[in-house]
C-alpha cells in the first residue's frame, strides 16, 4: 500500500508482482503451496497488491484534481494581480507575491504601477481578512486604481476614489465586513523627471529607500486612517515628498514582511536586515534577497501573505544588465 501511495502505477504493479512472486517461491520451497494456509497467504498477498493499486489510482485522481485547482488559481492570480511593467521611463520595477500557504496562490495583498499624465503612480495594499472576500476587494481596488490613477489630480483624490469604491463594495457584503473591514494602503507618485517621490500612507507599513548599502525607513509624519475607515474621523494627512535619487531603490512591502517572526517571536526588520548588503543594481535583486532573508528568518511557514514592490530609478537610458 505504501508503494501505491508513493510510486507510479507501473512501479506499483511491478512491486506487487515481485511481492506475489517472492511469496509464491517461498511457499514452493517450504512445501506449503498445496496447503490451505499457503493458498490463503497467496490470496492475502494478492488482496494487498490490489489495494495498493487502488490507493495509487485514488492518489492519482486527487493529484489531477489538485493540479486543476492550482492551474485555475494561477489563472485567477494573473487576472486579478498581473505583474507590473518591468520598465516605466527611467524606473525599473520588480514585484512578487508570496502566499503564506503554498497551496493558496491568491489572497488579500495587492500592488500596481501605472504611467499616468501626473507621473508614475504606485499602489500597494493589504486587505483585512482572508479568502474570496479579500480577493474580491483586491479586484475592486486594483480596477479602481487603474481607472482613477489617470484621472485623479493628486494622491488625496486618488485615495478618496479608492475609499468610495471599497465602501460601495463593502455595502454589498455581509455585516462583519461592513463593520470591521478595512485596507491598509500606500500610494505613491513620481513626477516626470523629478528626483523625489510623493507618498500618502493610509495606515500601511512604511516604505524604505535603499541607497548603496544604506536602508532608510520613510516613516510618515501623520498617516491617514486605512481605507474603509473614513467614517471614524481621524487625521486627513497630505502626501509627503521624499528624495528619490538616481541609483536609489524604493521598496514597498506588506505586513507579511514586517510582521514575520523568528522562532523567538522577534519581528523582521527590513532596514536592519538589508542594511550593508548593497549596493543593489536592479530591483529584482532587492526582491530576491528580501524573500530569501524573510524565509530564513521565519525558518518555516509564515502567518501572513506578503507582497513586495521594488522600484529602482536610473538616469535616462537603458538599464545596465
Amino acid at each position: 500500500m505504501a508503494a501505491g501511495a508513493l510510486l507510479s502505477l507501473r512501479h506499483t504493479i511491478a512491486a506487487g508482482a515481485v511481492l506475489f512472486l517472492v511469496q509464491l517461491l517461498l511457499l514452493i520451497k517450504n512445501g506449503g503451496l498445496g496447503q490451505i494456509s499457503g493458498l490463503l497467504t497467496l490470496v492475502n498477498v494478492a488482496f494487498i497488491v490490489l489495494v495498493g493499486v487502488g490507493v495509487n489510482r485514488v492518489v492519482a485522481f486527487h493529484g489531477r484534481r489538485l493540479e486543476v485547482v492550482r492551474s485555475v488559481a494561477e489563472a485567477a492570480q494573473r487576472a486579478v494581480l498581473p505583474p507590473p511593467p518591468a520598465r516605466v521611463g527611467p524606473l525599473a520595477i520588480a514585484a512578487v507575491y508570496k502566499a503564506a500557504q503554498i497551496e493558496a496562490l491568491i489572497g488579500g495583498d495587492a500592488y500596481a504601477v501605472q504611467d499616468t499624465p501626473y507621473g508614475t503612480r504606485l499602489f500597494i495594499a493589504d486587505v483585512w481578512g482572508k479568502g474570496l472576500g479579500a480577493v474580491g476587494a483586491v479586484s475592486v481596488l486594483l480596477g479602481t486604481f487603474r481607472e482613477a490613477a489617470d484621472q485623479a489630480p493628486d494622491l488625496v483624490t486618488l485615495a478618496e476614489r479608492l475609499e468610495r469604491a471599497l465602501v460601495n463594495e463593502a455595502s454589498r457584503r455581509e455585516e462583519v465586513v461592513r463593520t470591521e473591514g478595512f485596507v491598509t494602503a500606500l500610494l505613491g507618485e513620481i513626477p516626470p523627471g523629478a528626483d523625489h517621490v510623493r507618498l500618502l500612507n493610509c495606515g500601511h507599513p512604511s516604505p524604505y529607500l535603499l541607497e548603496g548599502d544604506t536602508v532608510s525607513s520613510m516613516d510618515p509624519g501623520e498617516p491617514r486612517l486605512p481605507l474603509g475607515m473614513s467614517g471614524l474621523g481621524g487625521p486627513q494627512a497630505v502626501p509627503e515628498e521624499w528624495p528619490f535619487p538616481v541609483g536609489g531603490t524604493l521598496l514597498l512591502v506588506t505586513d507579511g514582511v514586517t510582521e514575520a517572526r523568528d522562532r523567538s517571536g522577534a519581528f523582521y526588520e527590513p532596514a536592519r536586515r538589508l542594511g550593508g548588503r548593497g549596493p543593489f543594481r536592479r530591483p529584482d535583486e532587492v526582491v530576491e534577497v528580501l524573500v530569501h532573508d524573510v524565509e530564513q528568518w521565519t525558518g518555516g511557514p509564515r502567518d501572513d501573505d506578503m507582497a513586495i514592490l521594488a522600484i529602482t530609478r536610473y538616469a535616462e537610458g537603458p538599464v545596465s544588465p
